[in-house]
């Protein structure tokens, strides 16, 4: 008999996919409930009533919040395809980078997105320069995780399909695959891995939702 495994996530979310990624790499079967944030309903309120946020899995009745908390309790509750290295030092430097990513480069690139006139201009230089600190980590390497898809490859699995979203959004060039062929060539095998692929939202999709966020943004700005 299955576990009860329900997985609260929205259709575009970057940070729901990736346990939706995680899973499908393990096998584990699931039930997804689709959420929508402007009326959220009252059993996500009730399983992360601290942040009201998605994704939250609920496994036994039991909720795990936060994107990356979910990805380390499905690689410790499910053994099979192991997705963080076993070896302390390699564990601890995967999870460095993964911070990273999510504290650094995310909210860089999300400064250009969202950015008005020089502001947009002076955040490129810092997100350019964070995609190059991960360029190096590719060396001789297909994926962060080596030969497979691991924890780090699923933590940054939006770049590979929301920066060209982003760049078609606000007409700006965000990534210079001549400059970047490791990272680019990553974004390549990353995106057209089986496991991942068939999980893409619509990009025509993404797109609309995008410009009109951008479009709120400049708004916004406008108003001030």
């Amino acid at each position: 008999m299955a576990e009860e495994l329900k997985l609260h996530r929205t259709w575009s979310s970057p940070f729901g996919l990736r346990a939706v990624w995680a899973l499908h790499i393990k096998g584990i079967q699931y039930d997804t409930i689709y959420e929508d944030l402007s009326q959220k309903s009252p059993e996500l309120l009730q399983h992360n009533p601290v942040h009201k946020k998605i994704p939250v899995l609920v496994h036994k009745g039991k909720p795990i919040c936060e994107s990356l908390v979910i990805l380390e309790y499905i690689d410790e509750t499910w053994k099979e395809a192991p997705l963080l290295p076993q070896d302390p030092y390699e564990k601890a430097t995967v999870r460095f980078w993964a911070k990273f990513g999510e504290e650094k480069l995310l909210p860089s690139i999300w400064s250009v997105f969202t950015g008005q006139g020089n502001e947009k201009n002076e955040a490129l230089g810092p997100a350019v320069q964070n995609l190059e600190l991960f360029e190096e980590q590719l060396k001789e390497k297909k994926f962060f995780g080596g030969e497979e898809i691991g924890y780090l490859d699923l933590s940054l699995g939006w770049l590979a399909y929301l920066l060209d979203v982003f760049e078609e959004v606000i007409d700006l060039k965000l990534f210079d695959a001549a400059k970047l062929p490791l990272l680019s060539a990553w974004m390549n095998n990353f995106y057209d891995a089986p496991v991942i692929k068939e999980h893409w939202p619509p990009r025509d999709k993404l797109v609309t939702k995008f410009q009109l966020l951008h479009e709120n943004y400049q708004k916004a700005f406008a108003a001030k």
